[in-house]
Protein backbone atom coordinates (compact mmCIF):
# COMPACT_ATOMS: atom_id res chain seq x y z
CA UNK A 1 0.00 0.00 0.00
CA UNK A 2 1.46 3.34 -1.07
CA UNK A 3 0.92 6.49 0.95
CA UNK A 4 -0.32 9.40 -1.17
CA UNK A 5 0.50 12.79 0.36
CA UNK A 6 -2.30 15.36 0.38
CA UNK A 7 -1.36 18.81 -0.88
CA UNK A 8 -3.14 22.05 -0.02
CA UNK A 9 -2.66 25.65 -1.10
CA UNK A 10 -1.93 28.19 1.63
CA UNK A 11 -1.25 31.92 1.65
CA UNK A 12 2.20 32.57 3.10
CA UNK A 13 2.85 36.03 4.52
CA UNK A 14 6.37 37.32 3.79
CA UNK A 15 8.56 40.12 5.01
CA UNK A 16 7.94 43.39 3.19
CA UNK A 17 9.29 43.32 -0.38
CA UNK A 18 10.64 39.79 0.10
CA UNK A 19 8.08 38.01 -2.09
CA UNK A 20 10.43 37.29 -5.02
CA UNK A 21 13.27 36.12 -2.77
CA UNK A 22 10.92 33.80 -0.85
CA UNK A 23 9.53 32.54 -4.18
CA UNK A 24 13.05 31.74 -5.44
CA UNK A 25 14.04 30.01 -2.19
CA UNK A 26 10.90 27.88 -2.22
CA UNK A 27 11.53 26.87 -5.85
CA UNK A 28 15.04 25.76 -4.79
CA UNK A 29 13.35 23.54 -2.16
CA UNK A 30 11.11 22.01 -4.88
CA UNK A 31 8.01 23.55 -3.30
CA UNK A 32 5.15 24.42 -5.66
CA UNK A 33 4.72 28.16 -5.24
CA UNK A 34 2.69 30.83 -7.01
CA UNK A 35 3.53 34.52 -7.02
CA UNK A 36 1.19 36.62 -9.20
CA UNK A 37 3.29 39.39 -10.79
CA UNK A 38 2.47 42.44 -12.89
CA UNK A 39 4.66 44.70 -15.01
CA UNK A 40 4.76 48.33 -13.92
CA UNK A 41 6.70 51.29 -15.19
CA UNK A 42 8.84 52.73 -12.38
CA UNK A 43 10.23 56.24 -12.68
CA UNK A 44 13.34 57.59 -11.05
CA UNK A 45 14.83 61.03 -11.47
CA UNK A 46 17.30 59.76 -14.07
CA UNK A 47 15.46 56.88 -15.79
CA UNK A 48 12.34 54.77 -16.32
CA UNK A 49 12.23 51.01 -16.13
CA UNK A 50 9.62 48.26 -16.45
CA UNK A 51 9.68 46.04 -13.37
CA UNK A 52 7.70 43.03 -12.19
CA UNK A 53 5.94 43.60 -8.87
CA UNK A 54 3.52 41.39 -6.93
CA UNK A 55 -0.20 41.94 -7.38
CA UNK A 56 -0.62 41.29 -3.65
CA UNK A 57 2.13 42.68 -1.44
CA UNK A 58 3.75 40.35 1.12
CA UNK A 59 2.00 37.17 -0.06
CA UNK A 60 3.04 34.06 -1.96
CA UNK A 61 0.89 30.97 -2.35
CA UNK A 62 2.34 27.52 -1.60
CA UNK A 63 0.98 24.07 -2.40
CA UNK A 64 2.44 21.82 0.27
CA UNK A 65 1.99 18.46 1.94
CA UNK A 66 1.81 18.04 5.69
CA UNK A 67 5.50 17.06 5.64
CA UNK A 68 6.56 20.27 3.82
CA UNK A 69 4.22 22.56 5.77
CA UNK A 70 6.65 23.47 8.59
CA UNK A 71 9.79 23.47 6.42
CA UNK A 72 8.31 26.35 4.42
CA UNK A 73 8.27 28.49 7.57
CA UNK A 74 12.04 28.03 7.91
CA UNK A 75 12.54 29.76 4.56
CA UNK A 76 14.33 33.09 4.92
CA UNK A 77 11.80 35.90 4.45
CA UNK A 78 8.75 33.74 5.26
CA UNK A 79 6.83 35.07 8.26
CA UNK A 80 3.71 32.94 8.82
CA UNK A 81 0.76 31.27 7.20
CA UNK A 82 -2.49 33.19 7.07
CA UNK A 83 -4.71 31.65 9.71
CA UNK A 84 -8.37 31.40 10.57
CA UNK A 85 -9.24 30.55 14.16
CA UNK A 86 -5.60 29.72 14.87
CA UNK A 87 -5.14 27.27 11.98
CA UNK A 88 -3.64 27.86 8.56
CA UNK A 89 -6.53 28.32 6.16
CA UNK A 90 -6.26 26.11 3.05
CA UNK A 91 -7.25 27.80 -0.20
CA UNK A 92 -9.33 25.67 -2.59
CA UNK A 93 -7.53 24.69 -5.80
CA UNK A 94 -10.25 26.34 -7.90
CA UNK A 95 -9.49 29.76 -6.38
CA UNK A 96 -5.79 29.52 -7.25
CA UNK A 97 -6.68 28.27 -10.75
CA UNK A 98 -9.17 31.11 -11.25
CA UNK A 99 -6.53 33.65 -10.19
CA UNK A 100 -4.01 32.14 -12.63
CA UNK A 101 -6.52 32.14 -15.50
CA UNK A 102 -7.49 35.76 -14.93
CA UNK A 103 -3.90 36.96 -14.68
CA UNK A 104 -2.89 35.01 -17.81
CA UNK A 105 -5.90 36.27 -19.81
CA UNK A 106 -6.51 39.61 -21.52
CA UNK A 107 -9.33 40.27 -19.03
CA UNK A 108 -9.24 43.61 -17.19
CA UNK A 109 -9.06 43.07 -13.42
CA UNK A 110 -7.74 44.39 -10.15
CA UNK A 111 -7.29 42.96 -6.67
CA UNK A 112 -9.26 44.48 -3.86
CA UNK A 113 -9.10 44.02 -0.10
CA UNK A 114 -12.49 45.73 0.21
CA UNK A 115 -15.21 43.55 1.72
CA UNK A 116 -18.22 43.30 -0.56
CA UNK A 117 -21.41 42.36 1.27
CA UNK A 118 -24.10 42.97 -1.34
CA UNK A 119 -24.45 41.50 -4.80
CA UNK A 120 -26.13 38.72 -6.69
CA UNK A 121 -24.58 35.29 -6.92
CA UNK A 122 -23.65 34.48 -10.52
CA UNK A 123 -22.21 31.72 -12.65
CA UNK A 124 -19.76 32.65 -15.41
CA UNK A 125 -20.82 30.89 -18.61
CA UNK A 126 -18.22 32.09 -21.14
CA UNK A 127 -14.61 33.18 -21.34
CA UNK A 128 -11.53 32.11 -19.37
CA UNK A 129 -13.54 31.69 -16.16
CA UNK A 130 -16.46 29.68 -17.57
CA UNK A 131 -17.91 27.52 -14.81
CA UNK A 132 -16.76 29.69 -11.91
CA UNK A 133 -19.16 31.48 -9.61
CA UNK A 134 -18.96 34.89 -8.00
CA UNK A 135 -20.97 38.02 -7.26
CA UNK A 136 -22.01 40.97 -9.40
CA UNK A 137 -20.68 44.31 -8.21
CA UNK A 138 -22.34 47.52 -9.45
CA UNK A 139 -19.90 50.39 -9.89
CA UNK A 140 -20.99 54.01 -9.95
CA UNK A 141 -20.36 54.07 -13.70
CA UNK A 142 -22.87 51.25 -14.18
CA UNK A 143 -20.36 48.66 -15.40
CA UNK A 144 -20.72 45.13 -14.14
CA UNK A 145 -17.80 43.56 -12.33
CA UNK A 146 -17.45 40.02 -11.05
CA UNK A 147 -16.01 39.24 -7.65
CA UNK A 148 -14.14 36.04 -6.83
CA UNK A 149 -13.41 36.07 -3.11
CA UNK A 150 -10.30 34.49 -1.57
CA UNK A 151 -11.50 34.57 2.03
CA UNK A 152 -8.34 33.13 3.55
CA UNK A 153 -6.27 36.24 2.81
CA UNK A 154 -8.98 38.86 2.92
CA UNK A 155 -8.64 39.74 -0.76
CA UNK A 156 -11.01 39.58 -3.67
CA UNK A 157 -10.31 39.37 -7.38
CA UNK A 158 -12.56 41.77 -9.30
CA UNK A 159 -12.94 41.28 -13.05
CA UNK A 160 -14.81 43.39 -15.60
CA UNK A 161 -17.06 41.10 -17.61
CA UNK A 162 -19.67 41.41 -20.28
CA UNK A 163 -23.02 40.88 -18.57
CA UNK A 164 -23.94 38.47 -21.40
CA UNK A 165 -21.23 36.06 -20.19
CA UNK A 166 -22.88 35.45 -16.83
CA UNK A 167 -26.17 34.13 -15.50
CA UNK A 168 -27.93 34.57 -12.19
CA UNK A 169 -27.77 31.63 -9.78
CA UNK A 170 -31.09 30.87 -8.11
CA UNK A 171 -30.96 30.72 -4.32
Amino acid sequence: MTFQATYNWYALYTKSRAEKAVFDRLIEQNIEVYLPLQRKLRRWSDRKKWVEVPYINSYVFVNVSEKEYYNVLNTQGAVRYITFEGKAAPIPDWQIEAMKKIIDSDQMFHFSSQRFRKGEKILIEEGALAGYSGEVIHDSDGKKKILIRIEQIGYSLVVEMDILEIKKVKS
